[in-house]
């Protein structure tokens, strides 16, 4: 099976006047259809840096990414990105955010934007359409932005720390329902996070980077016993535990 994202021996250096800087260093992975992965990693290893690469904002120094649908329908594939502040605007409504992506990528069509009215409804903001961001918590804004980002279709949905400007309650609840969202839409996800429990509950695999210059230290494929599994409901299987010891071990292996 041909993974949608393929990292070969990627590198990425920083230039300066006076330095250069290896931020990430002959670093491989996989990511396949409709998987769902969280990295994680010592501060400052180059995690965000290597979501940046993957959506073709930086090219690397060395080796090579390749996102495999486009080998496959002829185009490009669509990449949404999600950041840590959902960049709302304060003067546009609630559906009039939802359209900003496409407005930008010029795809502002009728059936378009029926369907991001449509992932409103689907998704609890159905009353909230004509109210601006100013009026809505911290948690539905969250979900406009991912709104906006799924209206553009993408195929790959990158994550960078989405949930860290949230309080812990709604942390909690906001990471389950878009985990749950992302999911019901089978996108392929990676997630970048500082925090464990949360890359645990949400993903299929965990990758763990090494200090920077960061490569692939460890790998851990999470199974869960539990039943209809969502993000809350995964911290209380029994193998929970487990897996955050052995992820907390290895990142203070790499502080040592």
């Amino acid at each position: 099976m041909t993974p949608v994202v393929e990292l070969n021996q990627v590198s990425m250096n920083y230039h300066t006047l006076y330095e250069e800087t290896k931020a990430i260093e002959n670093l491989s992975l996989s990511v396949h259809s409709g998987e769902f992965i969280s990295i994680v990693g010592p501060s400052g290893c180059g995690k965000s840096t290597l979501l940046s690469l993957i959506s073709g904002l930086l090219k690397p120094t060395s080796g090579k990414i390749t996102l495999h649908c486009a080998s496959t329908n002829g185009r490009s594939c669509t990449v949404g990105y999600m950041l840590q502040k959902d960049h709302l605007f304060e003067w546009r409504n609630i559906l009039s955010n939802a359209y900003l992506g496409l407005e930008i990528q010029n795809k502002l069509t009728k059936e378009n934007k029926k369907y991001a009215e449509e992932l409103l409804d689907l998704y609890g903001l159905k009353d909230f359409k004509t109210y601006f961001p100013s009026q809505l918590s911290g948690g539905m804004r969250q979900r406009v932005a991912l709104i906006r980002t799924l209206a553009i279709k993408p195929e790959i949905l990158l994550l960078d720390e989405p949930f860290s400007a949230l309080d812990y309650q709604t942390r909690l609840s906001v990471a389950d329902e878009i985990g749950m969202i992302i999911k019901k839409e089978n996108k392929t996800a990676i997630l970048v996070t500082h925090d464990i429990s949360e890359a645990i509950s949400m993903s299929d695999r965990v990758i763990v980077l090494t200090k920077r210059p960061a490569t692939v230290k460890t790998i851990f494929p999470i199974q869960l016993s539990i039943e209809n599994r969502t993000p809350l409901k995964s911290r209380e299987a029994p193998e929970f535990r487990y897996y955050f010891q052995a992820i907390w071990k290895e990142l203070n292996e790499d502080e040592k």
